[in-house]
């Protein structure tokens, strides 16, 4: 092993790694039958003015990490910018605010951790300025403004400045190439050094592995760019066994299976969300959201609201999942159903192990299958929260019905005009409904399990065009009245 080593140069004709000694200079000539690279990763910084300010720093590095830690043992430090709302910037947004750090995250884009569906990931922003941190979508960073040398705030795009003395940017990260690229491999389209299925590059007698590499996506047969920890390993161990024996095992590539944990709550994904289908031209998908508990409510069950994604063969080809919940139980039973191509018909039936300390008889990702199933089936027909709030605020004619019962509409409602009768009532109360008979009728509860049965009275009693919120009030991702 050599530490406090940098190589400099690899050529791959005379099988041979130059070497550096980063305190005392001294060169170091080493000979390689096989050789492994693994080079990882480099922190992307914008590039605008002020980056050098003392009190900018990134989180890449045991040293970046040390550095935060005496700010916060100090604490003096009291509030800060987090840049990116990704995994790493959602991650340090609650480090900072639970050490006692006045925290705002900024995001470019329009939503935090991209992996997510918009729905998904403006519940957890909304969880996350539950906890007194603050998010700002849309907008980035113009500059880093400062007095003698040291940070003072930061200057938003749309001219806005938040008083800061620390700011960390998390934007994202980018293979760390330049050797393999000066040894003249291949470097591909999206900026890793291009392995096949047992991690060689075009160089046989080099591998590489990890965040220096791109990877093979088992759903849409194109080569990504997955900087994940797991996937790290595992790639380091296919190598390590190539290396030494021949090629004789291969990885076989990745859904890009991720989870992080936001104060409360957890949130992961595996596979494709419904907008990155949309991107790459899947056709004919079909999604679903639901909500329930990871346990039954007598073993202190947690509520995870989930959402499914399946292609026109009806296999599935994405799964996200947040709550308080079990969250990385659900989103491992995905990751497995997507990589064995298993079809919503799979896993509607599936044998999962069920006590209720742990789960409830009908796992939740096997619920999501149900009423994906049902969706296919035309017996349950859904609406997104998105697209009733769409309706609302164009102002279309539409009957908006709550099932939940009286004390839970006292608590919290969407408040947008929506008529309450319990569902016990519902039959009873059935000339309080409009008389057209189509007219647009969106119905929901806490969970939409009350809501479908509702909808399968009013449509037992003619009325011809309703609808169940997907998720109900728990999915609700807009303001609520309370």
């Amino acid at each position: 092993a050599r530490i406090q080593t940098e190589v400099t140069e690899i050529d791959g004709k005379s099988k041979t790694v130059k070497c550096r000694n980063v305190v005392t200079n001294e060169p170091e000539l080493l000979e390689y039958d096989k050789l492994i690279i693994a080079t990882g990763s480099i922190a992307n910084i914008p590039n605008v003015p002020g980056k050098e300010l003392r009190g900018i720093t990134t989180l890449k590095s045991m040293e970046d990490a040390d550095f935060l830690r005496c700010i916060r043992d100090e604490g003096k430090i009291k509030r800060a910018v987090v840049i990116g709302g990704g995994l790493i910037g959602i991650e340090t947004c609650e480090a900072l605010q639970l050490a006692g750090i006045e925290t705002t995250v900024i995001e470019l884009l329009p939503q935090i951790l991209m992996f997510l569906d918009w729905q998904l990931a403006k519940i957890l922003e909304n969880h996350i300025k539950s906890r007194a941190a603050n998010v700002i979508t849309n907008n980035g960073i113009a500059q880093f403004l400062g007095e003698e040398g040291a940070l003072t705030a930061v200057k938003l795009s749309n001219g806005t400045e938040l008083p800061c003395e620390l700011a960390v940017i998390a934007v994202g990260v980018r293979p760390n190439v330049d050797v393999a690229r000066r040894a003249g491999l291949k470097i591909g389209q999206t900026g890793g050094i291009v392995v096949d299925r047992y991690m060689q590059t075009s160089d046989p007698d080099i591998y590489a592995v990890g965040d220096c590499t791109e990877q093979h996506h088992l759903i849409t047969h194109r080569e990504t760019y997955a900087p994940l920890g797991d996937l790290a390993n595992l790639e380091g161990r296919v190598a390590g066994e190539n290396a030494v024996l021949g090629n004789v095992v291969t990885f076989p590539g990745t859904v890009q299976s991720g989870i992080c944990k936001i104060f409360d709550y957890a949130a992961g994904s595996t596979g494709l969300s419904e907008a990155k289908a949309r991107e790459l031209d899947y056709d004919d998908i079909t999604s679903v959201v639901i909500a329930g508990t990871d346990k039954p409510g007598f073993m202190k069950g947690q509520m995870l609201v989930s959402k499914m994604v399946v292609d026109k063969s009806q296999r599935i080809i994405g799964f996200q999942c947040i709550g308080q919940g079990d969250v990385s139980k659900q989103v491992a039973q995905a990751a497995i159903a997507i990589q064995g191509n298993m079809t919503v018909k799979d896993l509607v039936n599936l044998d999962l192990p069920y006590a209720p300390p742990f789960t409830l008889a009908i796992d939740n990702f096997i619920a999501c299958a149900h009423v994906m199933e049902n969706k296919l089936k035309g017996r349950f027909k859904g609406i997104s929260a998105e697209v009733v709030k769409e309706k609302v605020d164009r102002r279309d004619d539409i009957y908006l019905l709550d099932v939940r019962g009286p004390d839970e509409f006292k608590v919290t409602r969407v408040g947008m005009g929506e008529t309450l009768i319990p569902l016990g009532a519902l039959r009873s109360k059935l000339n309080e409904l409009p008389p057209d008979r189509d007219k647009e009728i969106i119905v929901y509860c806490k969970t939409s399990l009350r809501a479908y049965e509702a909808a399968l009275v009013l449509e037992s009693q003619g009325w011809k065009n309703v609808k169940v919120l997907e998720g109900s009030i728990t999915a609700w991702p807009f303001a609520k009245e309370k």
